[in-house]
């Protein structure tokens, strides 16, 4: 079944990700099929949660075009020695339409492999940066607004509650099955690589 970017409230986008333990041809077809949505989803990110999958990785590009700037496919990502700090203005591809200004480091130390299984030891700044907190925050759970505060998250409410009544609602129609459907199927995906 192909890969298709989920939206708020699917409860995978809360669920903590899972360390990937091995790499295999199907997991490399994933990481592809994820650049691609990533690109047809105009995004510079794609965190595995956000196409159901449990597991820690996410794919970026900051020019978000294919064949130019750098792809990164990013596994079992771990952040060392953030400095300093600058807000700026983000969305997420699992909610269309909801933007806020966020503060995160401007600097950050990234431990982890790509995709060829070769560690990644690296400083990455500014925009580069601000991109992979913001998708290993997905693979923790965490959404970009729970990164602001009281009211400006009820400014965004009222696109939060568009997003949850139609997802609901395609729930309620059989559409999207059941939250506990949703999350127990994740162990198909755990077992396999975790």
């Amino acid at each position: 079944m192909p890969l298709e970017v989920i939206f708020y409230p699917h409860p995978t986008l809360r669920f903590v990700s899972q360390p990937i333990k091995r790499v295999d041809g199907d997991l490399l077809k994933i990481a592809d099929e994820m650049l691609d949505l990533m690109y047809e989803s105009k995004g510079v990110g794609l965190a595995a949660n956000q196409v159901g999958l449990p597991l820690r990785m996410f794919v970026a590009n900051p020019t978000g075009e294919r064949g130019s700037g750098e792809e990164y496919v990013i596994l079992n990502p771990e952040v060392q020695r953030p400095k300093g700090s600058e807000t700026a203005q983000e969305g997420c591809l699992s909610l269309p339409g909801v933007n806020g200004d966020v503060i995160r480091p401007k600097s950050i130390r990234l431990s982890a492999y790509d995709i060829k299984g070769n560690p990644i030891e690296s400083t990455f700044e500014g925009f580069l940066a601000r991109i992979f907190l913001h998708e290993i925050d997905h693979l923790d759970g965490t959404l970009f607004f729970d990164r602001m505060g009281d009211q400006a998250v009820l400014d965004l409410q009222g696109g939060l509650d568009v997003l949850e009544t139609d997802f609901r609602s395609k729930q309620s129609t059989g559409l999207i099955p059941a939250d506990d459907q949703l999350i127990e199927q994740l162990s198909v995906w755990t077992k396999k690589y975790c």
